[in-house]
């Protein structure tokens, strides 16, 4: 299939109203964000009929993608996951009706494919690799860049239908469609910044006050990266936040002091900013973070075991792909009885509720069955 090179806002309109009376379109993005603190879209590509378009959001306003989205019109993807961040920053939503090709394909038999594994194995389609590392930003694209991109969306939709008949004649239709709707709808968009803090390293052996400090400063370093839009990385390192807190410093030399801050950190309006943070750290109480199922009443702890590996029995009986059915967080809500724990209702209740149960309850355990898998055994 042949594509076209969309760098006006008339066509870009039109194509937009176009899709919107359509029943389906693909998209795919090519963006970076290693030089700035939010995602930049270099690329968006579409596909729909016979038609592929690759469109220059450096060109045009994709403010206009907030109609398409708004549409009936269903959208698919693969691996939409980074897609939906970088388009929540560019137009501010994601699709009223989203269908991931990667996560349908989890349903019948595949562990997080390619697109690449994907397009082969369903399609007998060769697509090409194509450079992973190229510069997206760079204009003009290279005709091997737009056919490189293009190819990404070329087959989406034929995979789409493949796919949709083979969950159907699995009865997992539905499945996919609630995991699909699951996905949608996950937060996007730049972390918390009370809770970037969390992702530190060796972050759970700081002491309380210094926690305190930690939640502070790591907060005061992601609005500041927000603001100037560049990686957080450049404002201050993470080694220098973990040093920051475990010192306490009060002063524009006790901050030179710490591991990991350089000069530039310690001294003028910065300085003075990370050690403001440093002060309202001291003033709070973080608690410790816990892992999953520390908060579980502590009979129930050896569960999430137990359970873990009856999941991983029934994905692999049943070829579903083990995320797509219980996170360790699913099974911690499970066991803690949370009201919306998703193992409790749905699919995933229908296939694995009972099993849990009787597992909990101390009415079934877990034994080999011989074949190199598990199977649920009655306990009198």
């Amino acid at each position: 299939m042949t594509h076209r090179w969309i760098a006006a806002q008339g066509e870009f309109d039109e194509i937009v109203d176009v899709l919107c009376a359509q029943p389906r379109y693909a998209a795919d993005t090519e963006f970076h964000r290693e030089r700035t603190y939010y995602p930049r879209l270099a690329l968006l590509q579409l596909a729909w009929d016979d038609e592929i378009v690759l469109i220059d959001p450096l060109a045009v306003d994709m403010s206009s993608l907030g109609r398409l989205f708004a549409s009936e019109s269903l959208a698919v993807f693969h691996a939409a996951q980074q897609d939906l961040d970088v388009l929540t920053q560019v137009c501010g939503c994601v699709p009223n009706r989203l269908f991931d090709t990667q996560l349908a394909a989890g349903f019948t038999g595949y562990s997080t494919p390619s697109l690449l594994s994907l397009l082969q194995a369903e399609l007998a389609v060769t697509a090409s690799k194509g450079d992973r590392l190229t510069d997206w930003l760079r204009r003009p694209l290279t005709a091997d860049q737009q056919t490189y991109a293009a190819g990404d969306v070329a087959h989406l939709l034929q995979l789409h239908d493949q796919l949709s008949d083979k969950l159907a004649a699995l009865g997992r239709l539905d499945w996919a469609l609630d995991a699909c709707e699951e996905l949608r709808v996950r937060p996007t968009g730049a972390v918390d910044p009370e809770q970037a803090w969390l992702r530190l390293k060796d972050v759970r052996v700081l002491k309380s006050r210094s926690r305190g400090v930690a939640q502070a400063v790591t907060a005061w370093r992601e609005r500041r990266a927000a603001v100037a839009d560049v990686p957080v990385r450049q404002i201050l390192p993470d080694l220098a936040i973990l040093g920051i807190s475990q010192k306490h410093p009060t002063t524009q030399t006790d901050l030179a002091h710490c591991r990991g801050v350089e000069e530039r950190h310690s001294r003028g309006a910065l300085g003075a900013e990370i050690l403001a943070a440093v002060a309202d750290g001291l003033q709070r109480d973080v608690p410790a973070p816990t892992p999953d199922g520390d908060d579980l009443d502590r009979s129930l702890r050896p569960a999430v075991t137990l359970v873990s590996a009856w999941v991983g029995e029934v994905a692999r009986s049943e070829r579903i792909d083990t995320t797509l059915l219980a996170t360790r967080a699913d099974l911690v809500a499970l066991l803690r009885g949370d009201s919306d724990a998703r193992l409790a209702h749905g699919w995933r209740g229908a296939l694995l509720g009972d099993g849990i149960r009787r597992l909990v309850e101390g009415r079934a355990g877990l034994t080999f069955d011989g074949n190199g898998g598990l199977r649920l055994i009655p306990v009198s």
